[in-house]
């Protein structure tokens, strides 16, 4: 039951682009779009559908006037630079980049193709734009601020759990955003009298250790970092959830439509629908140095009932109140 719609651009921007702005570049009948992903494509097909949705918006329809050429990393952030590095020598029009180590990795490989990244970590402070209203260089997209929330979702875990005192934060040390988004729970978790410790997985087997750490000593509660790769193990980590009897918050709803408790973020599939209407510009002549990153001004907070019940968890009037969906 969702009541609210999510993304607005930065700067007043809006979908509509004059004719003014085809100029310099113009694409060829049939260009080529690199989709940059540090997932595999069956975990990720809801991505790939939202950035189709967008170019169809821009009036781009793959196989009919566009061409999509996919790289996946299968979950291995170390593979992006070489799978960039085969999308210049594709001569691809633009490359769309999944997360801010896919947009690090275009941005090395490449200076001139246009990139339209969509990112959970600081664009600025990881280097790929110069600033939110003037990107500068080759790269623009959409800043889904995920890290900077997680704060957000520490007060949110301590009011489904208030007796909540030791809590545990799985990151991904693959990841350069999961250090400072540990960062800012350690510091809001001290300003509540909480104890925050971090849980380090990069791969299925940590996964299942890190949750064997989690549930000995016992942690009252578990903050999943923002991560792709996490993403891609929803399931597994939503079972090993269930399995210790852990309360935990994520940052991105499909977590919880997999049996996740609850999460609070932004829309990634809204945010992969602009990334492709933002292609769709760039296609029709815009530059990414001229197109604001756009960032998200609605959050939706998503529960799952049947998971708190299997937990013996209840959920507080109030916060059930607040919830933009409500999975039973």
């Amino acid at each position: 039951m969702r009541r609210r719609e999510f993304i607005t651009l930065v700067g007043g921007v809006t979908l509509a682009w004059p004719l003014a702005a085809h100029a310099q570049q113009q694409p060829p009948a049939m260009p080529v779009i690199g989709f940059l992903h540090y997932g595999s494509p069956g975990a990720y097909a809801h991505t790939v559908s939202a950035v189709r949705q967008g170019l169809r918006e821009s009036g781009f329809i793959e196989g009919q006037n566009v061409a999509l050429e996919y790289r996946w990393a299968e979950g291995q952030y170390g593979r992006l630079p070489a799978l960039a590095g085969e999308l210049v020598q594709r001569q691809v029009f633009a490359i769309v980049a999944a997360g801010v180590v896919a947009a690090k990795a275009a941005k090395a490989a490449t200076t001139t193709i246009p990139i339209v990244f969509s990112s959970g970590a600081d664009p600025i402070e990881a280097g790929i734009v110069a600033s939110l209203n003037r990107p500068g260089g080759n790269a623009t997209g959409v800043s889904i601020i995920a890290q900077e929330l997680a704060t957000k979702r520490l007060e949110l875990l301590r009011e489904l759990v208030p007796r909540t005192r030791l809590i545990a934060m799985l990151i991904n040390p693959d990841n350069p955003g999961g250090g400072p988004e540990f960062d800012d729970v350690e510091v809001a978790a001290r300003a509540l009298g909480l104890q925050a410790r971090k849980v380090k997985a990069t791969n299925e087997f940590e996964l299942n250790a890190a949750f064997v750490a989690i549930a000995t000593p016992r942690f009252d509660a578990l903050i999943v970092g923002q991560d792709g790769y996490f993403v891609q193990q929803r399931d597994q980590i939503a079972g090993l959830a269930a399995r210790y009897s852990i309360p935990a918050i994520y940052a991105f709803r499909e977590h919880v439509v997999a049996g996740g408790l609850i999460s609070y973020g932004s829309s990634p599939a809204d945010g992969y629908r602009q990334v492709g209407l933002y292609v769709g510009k760039i296609l029709n002549g815009a530059k990414p140095a001229d197109l604001p990153v756009i960032q998200p001004t609605t959050f939706e907070l998503i529960i799952n009932l049947k998971t708190a019940n299997a937990l013996t968890l209840s959920i507080p009037p109030l916060l059930l109140a607040r919830a933009d969906e409500v999975i039973e």
